[in-house]
């Protein structure tokens, strides 16, 4: 069975590839730095380098991916970077694709994943643009549009400039905390020839440094911290994808005895049906989580986000902490003045600024060099409540029949909702689960499908998101490219036909004013019409089936899909989920996103 992503081939191969023109050189520079693919939609703004990429590379070694929106031509590359923890490219047309691509952009940054993010303008030369639709798509200094949620951004203005700028780029990206970067290409300055003495450098010499370990000092308070506690506990929060960090973790977790917490917003760190872990992963705080960090002595957080916040749900409980807090992350670099992703500063005991996972090691070696023994005593942990089912289907009844369908399969979850309940479908391996998409906005759900199946398309893995249909139907035509380059993936829509995040607010608001909660439907459904998500999906070339209301037929057409995907080719499946009747809101407690 053959996986690989179906590629254009040029009708015409070109025999003039020489290495001519400034838009040649930025392609070349892709093609050194090992950037595999470039999603993209096409504008006039880089026609320079799209011709770049056809006539002069072959389509490959970056190719291109054609989709049908700047939202997708992110999205993709994120769900790309997931996976790998390296960069795809993605081009956005002047300031109109641009402006499109932002909020794709804005979850990669808060996802913390590299992305070179190649733009357009001008031309930047007055005599060289053509009148009015040159003029609207030039802008001055259109970095400034995305400069607050980006790492690093330029706009060369030579040959040699583009050299560097793809070398920065690449190493910016790259570099940790990974977030995406910017290059604007001036459209003018695409169309010429490549200046004289422009040579091309050799990229090892410009590669990332290696991750930042703590200082000595910090790593001996630690470890002294870890051997005496009696009740540790780790969060886990961003982590790498390497089966060795992975192991690295679960061995901290056993010689230390301690408790660990992850995150439902972030990617699998730890096997979450492991002895130590407590309760499935979380959102907000449950019950499990709760009780073990009041009776923590010291908690150990590696790169948790928002541990601030944590730390106000438990005073909020009434159970503020009393435990040595050690703090381990770089997420420090990223922070700026106009995003507030950084969240409230928690306060901590040891602050160490170093990568999480080279850290565990540090502290794990430190622990060995103790000549400590893993505890022998089983650690007590509280279990979590499974949902019940019966009568409509539910998310857990799609959580139920993944984990029956999965056994002992490998299966990468790209896309969970947040109402995940985690306590049936485990984490085994380090690509079990991908993530959130990092900035909560919607339509990010089908594209990072797309992209992490594009980096796994020879792994023997199939990737499976379940995703709302709100968030669904705004990224609904990232599927084409899917279809197009034979991208295999497994769609499941929840789709209870409303957008019931703001259904929950706007229960809360008439709660609390005393108004009529009936009426919370009002302006939140997706009926009337009913949306056909069967023929969205097949419309664009993917098999689809649905919609789906038992769960004998659930469970039939994960087999059908996941057939599917194992031929290669993506499926969608329409499953209705039951609205759940809301109760009376309180002004206390968490009310949704």
């Amino acid at each position: 069975m053959d996986t690989s992503v179906a590629r254009e081939q040029p009708d015409n191969v070109a025999t003039n590839r020489e290495m001519k023109w400034n838009s040649d050189l930025a392609a070349e520079m892709l093609r050194i730095l090992d950037v595999p693919y470039i999603a993209i939609n096409p504008g006039a703004s880089y026609r320079g380098f799209e011709d770049s990429l056809v006539n002069y590379l072959g389509n490959r070694g970056p190719q291109m991916l054609v989709c049908l929106h700047e939202d997708h031509v992110v999205s993709i590359a994120h769900g790309y970077a997931k996976v790998t923890g390296k960069p795809m490219a993605c081009a956005l047309h002047s300031n109109v694709g641009l402006m499109h691509g932002l909020m794709g952009i804005f979850n990669a940054w808060c996802d913390r994943v590299p992305m070179i993010v190649v733009g357009a303008t001008g031309p930047v030369e007055f005599e060289k643009r053509r009148p009015w639709i040159d003029w609207i798509h030039t802008c001055k200094d259109q970095g400034a549009m995305l400069r607050h949620f980006t790492k690093w951004d330029d706009e060369p203005r030579s040959s040699q400039g583009i050299v560097q700028a793809f070398l920065k780029a690449s190493q910016m990206t790259r570099d940790l905390p990974q977030a995406p970067v910017y290059v604007c290409l001036d459209a003018g300055l695409q169309e010429q020839a490549i200046g004289a003495n422009v040579a091309l450098p050799d990229p090892r010499r410009y590669a990332p440094a290696s991750p930042p370990a703590g200082a000595d000092d910090d790593i001996a308070a630690a470890v002294q911290a870890v051997a005496k506690a009696k009740h540790p506990v780790i969060l886990f929060g961003r982590g790498s994808r390497a089966q060795d960090d992975w192991d690295r973790r679960v061995a901290l977790a056993e010689l230390s005895g301690a408790a660990v917490i992850t995150s439902l917003r972030e990617r699998a760190l730890f096997p979450t049906a492991h002895r130590l872990h407590a309760g499935p992963p979380i959102d907000g705080l449950t019950a499990a989580a709760t009780d073990t960090l009041a009776a923590a002595d010291v908690i150990v957080s590696l790169d948790w986000v928002d541990l601030n916040g944590l730390f106000q749900e438990m005073a909020g409980r009434g159970k503020p902490l009393k435990a040595t807090i050690i703090h381990v992350s770089l997420d420090v670099a990223l922070h700026n003045g106009w995003s507030l992703d950084h969240f409230g500063i928690p306060p901590v005991d040891i602050q160490i600024k170093a990568d999480a996972d080279a850290v565990v090691g540090q502290i794990l070696k430190g622990l060995r060099d103790l000549r400590r023994e893993a505890p022998k005593a089983e650690i007590k942990v509280v279990a979590a409540d499974r949902p019940a089912t019966g009568g409509e289907l539910t998310y857990f009844d799609i959580e139920v029949a993944l984990a029956e369908e999965r056994g002992a399969q490998q299966f990468t979850i790209a896309h969970l909702p947040l109402v995940w309940s985690g306590s049936v479908y485990d984490y085994r391996e380090p690509l079990d689960f991908l993530g959130h998409d990092g900035g909560a906005g919607l339509a990010a759900g089908p594209g990072i499908t797309i992209g992490a199946a594009l980096a796994l398309k020879d792994s023997g893995r199939p990737v499976i998101s379940v995703i709302g249909d709100g968030d669904f139907m705004q990224g609904a035509t990232a599927l084409w490219t899917a279809a197009h380059y034979r991208i295999p993936a497994l769609f499941i829509i929840a789709n209870n036909a409303s957008n019931f995040n703001d259904e929950i607010h706007q229960n809360v608001m008439a709660s609390l004013r005393d108004r009529p909660r009936e009426n919370r439907w009002i302006g939140q459904r997706l009926s009337d019409p009913e949306l056909d998500m069967v023929k969205i999906s097949e419309g664009q070339g993917v098999e689809a089936t649905g919609p789906l209301t038992s769960r004998d037929a659930l469970r039939a057409a994960i087999k059908q899909g996941l057939a599917a995907v194992r031929d290669g080719r993506p499926f969608l499946i329409d499953v209705r989920i039951a609205r759940p009747e809301l109760p009376k809101a309180s002004a206390q407690g968490r009310i949704g996103r």
